[in-house]
């Protein structure tokens, strides 16, 4: 399996229980490894991959309408979006928020998930995410 990642991806969402993230979008910053057919390197055709931007250009999409209480919620919506519109087998995703809190630099989650079963790769370069 080859894989894309995505590093260091900022976006702006309402994600949170307290009322001062429940009024304010806050800048999340994501970073993605996600599973793409062989076949994209075979034929160096995007038709048999995954478009990147595509990709970016839904998570801030939707996370520009989206409300979340929890950033767990958050990042499994992304993990299905990207199973169900963009066909990735596997995802590995960390989604952190910056500055949420006096002298915290980020508070976040990791994510990752094999769709339909699919067991995570032996080994996965990874792209801000823990190996």
């Amino acid at each position: 399996m080859d894989f894309i990642f995505i590093e260091a991806l900022r976006v702006k969402s309402r994600v949170g229980i307290y009322p001062r993230e429940r009024v304010a979008e806050q800048t999340l910053e994501l970073n993605l490894t996600f599973g793409v057919p062989d076949a994209a390197a075979e034929h160096d055709d995007i038709a048999d991959t995954i478009d990147y931007a595509q990709v970016i250009a839904r998570i801030r999409e939707e996370l520009a309408v989206q409300q979340f209480n929890l950033i767990e919620t958050l990042g499994e919506f992304i993990v299905k979006l990207l199973f169900d519109e963009f066909g990735a087998p596997w995802v590995k995703l960390a989604i952190a928020k910056i500055g949420v809190m006096k002298d915290v630099r980020r508070v976040g989650v990791f994510i990752e998930r094999g769709r339909n079963g699919v067991s995570p790769p032996a080994h996965v370069p990874t792209a801000g995410l823990p190996g």
